[in-house]
C-alpha cells in the first residue's frame, strides 16, 4: 500500500529541489505548527476520531516531532495525502514531513530526492479474500480480479508475483485505500492487496471481519517510515532522532508515566540521562532545547506504548510485534546510541 510509482522523474526532481529548504526548523518555529502529511485514513495508523482529532501509530510520530520542536504535541496541522499526492505535497513544501505508511525504496531516496529518517514499521504486501472464496493460498488466485490502488508499486509487486507463479489476474484500479475497501466489500473484485498491516487494520473495521481471510503469503519487503526532503540535514536529524528517542525510550524502560520523574534527577544510566537532557548537550547539537526528547516521550509514550495502544494485540487490529519488536527481543527495532 502507498508505494507510488512516479514517471517523469526529471520534472518531479525539479519540484523536489524547488521545495527543499535548509531552514525547515525555522519555518516550523515561526509558523508555530508542524505540517505533517498522513494517510486519508487507515485505522490504527492514521485516522480522525469522532471529534475529528487525528489518532494512530503514524500520527504519534507527527505529535512527537511537534513536541520536540515546539513543546506542544497538538501543534500539528495534519494533511491527508493519497498514494499519488503524498510525494508532491512533500516536495512542494506543503508539508514539513510525511508520516504515513510509505515504503523506503532506492528511487524514492535518490531519484525523488527524499530522505527516509528510519523505519517505524517493517511490513510486507499480502492478499485478503472473502472466506467463502474457498482459497487458502495466494497460489490459488489464478484468474482472480484484484482491487489495487493506482500509481503504486503494489501494482508492480502484484504483477511480479503472478508472473513468477505463472498465473493471470484482472486488475481493478482504484485511487484510495478507502475506495478499494468499499469496492472489495461490494464484490467488485475477488482480492484486495496492500501491506499486511493495512489489511489487518481495514479488516478490523468490517462489520463481519471473520468473513474475510488474509492469506499467508508475504510477497515483498515494505520498510515503512517517515521522510523529509533532501537538502536540510538539520531537519532530517531532528525527525530521525525523535523517532530514535521513542525507540530508545522503550529499550531503557522510559515510559510516558515515568519520564518526568526520571528527568527530575540524574539516573544511574548515563544513556537515559543524555536522552532526557539531564546530562550532556544533545539538544543543542540539533538546534533544540535540552528537553526535546523528554517532551516527545511525555507526549506520546515510547515506541512500545505507541504500538500497543494503536495497533497491538490488545486492540481490534491485533498486530503482534514480530519484526517490530526490539532487537533484544528478536526484532529489528533498534536505536543508535545517544552519546
Amino acid at each position: 500500500m502507498n508505494k507510488s510509482v512516479f514517471f517523469g522523474a526529471l520534472a518531479f526532481t525539479g519540484l523536489a529541489a524547488a521545495g527543499a529548504s535548509a531552514a525547515t526548523l525555522e519555518d516550523v518555529q515561526a509558523r508555530g505548527t508542524l505540517n505533517c502529511g498522513v494517510t486519508t485514513g487507515v485505522p490504527g495508523f492514521a485516522e480522525p476520531d469522532a471529534d475529528g482529532v487525528w489518532q494512530g501509530f503514524d500520527v504519534a510520530v507527527c505529535r512527537a516531532v511537534a513536541a520536540a520542536v515546539l513543546g506542544d504535541p497538538n501543534a500539528v496541522e495534519f494533511v491527508p495525502t493519497t498514494g499519488k499526492t503524498r510525494f508532491t505535497s512533500l516536495a512542494s513544501g506543503e508539508i514539513d514531513m510525511l508520516a504515513r505508511n510509505t515504503t523506503w525504496t532506492f528511487s524514492r531516496d535518490t531519484d525523488l530526492k527524499f530522505d527516509f529518517t528510519g523505519v517505524n514499521y517493517y511490513d510486507g504486501q499480502g492478499f485478503m479474500v472473502p472466506a467463502d472464496l474457498g482459497v487458502s493460498s495466494a497460489t490459488e488466485l489464478d484468474g482472480a480480479t484484484v482491487c489495487i490502488q493506482t500509481g503504486t508499486t503494489t501494482e508492480l509487486n502484484l504483477a511480479d508475483y503472478f508472473r513468477v507463479n505463472d498465473m493471470s489476474y484482472e486488475p481493478v484500479p482504484i485511487e484510495t485505500g478507502a475506495e478499494a475497501v468499499q469496492q472489495f466489500l461490494a464484490g467488485a473484485c475477488d482480492v484486495y492487496t496492500t501491506d499486511r498491516s493495512a489489511l489487518a487494520a481495514q479488516r478490523a473495521g468490517f462489520e463481519n471481519p471473520d468473513d474475510y481471510t488474509i492469506l499467508p503469503e508475504v510477497v515483498s519487503k515494505e520498510p515503512l517510515g517517515p521522510l523529509v526532503r533532501h537538502g536540510d540535514s538539520e531537519w532530517f536529524d531532528i525527525v530521525k532522532w525523535t523517532l530514535y528517542a521513542l525507540i530508545a525510550a522503550e529499550e531503557y524502560g522510559v515510559t510516558q508515566e515515568n519520564v518526568e520523574q526520571l528527568a527530575s534527577e540524574a539516573t544511574d544510566n548515563p544513556e537515559v540521562n543524555r536522552l532526557l537532557g539531564t546530562e550532556g548537550e544533545l539538544g543543542a547539537m540539533i538546534g533544540l532545547n535540552q528537553t526535546w526528547a523528554k517532551d516527545a516521550i511525555a507526549a506520546v509514550g515510547n515506541y512500545g506504548e505507541i504500538f500497543s495502544t494503536n495497533i497491538g494485540e490488545e486492540t481490534a487490529i491485533g498486530l503482534a510485534r514480530g519484526l517490530n519488536a526490539q532487537y533484544t527481543d528478536g526484532g529489528l527495532i533498534y536505536a543508535p546510541p545517544f552519546r
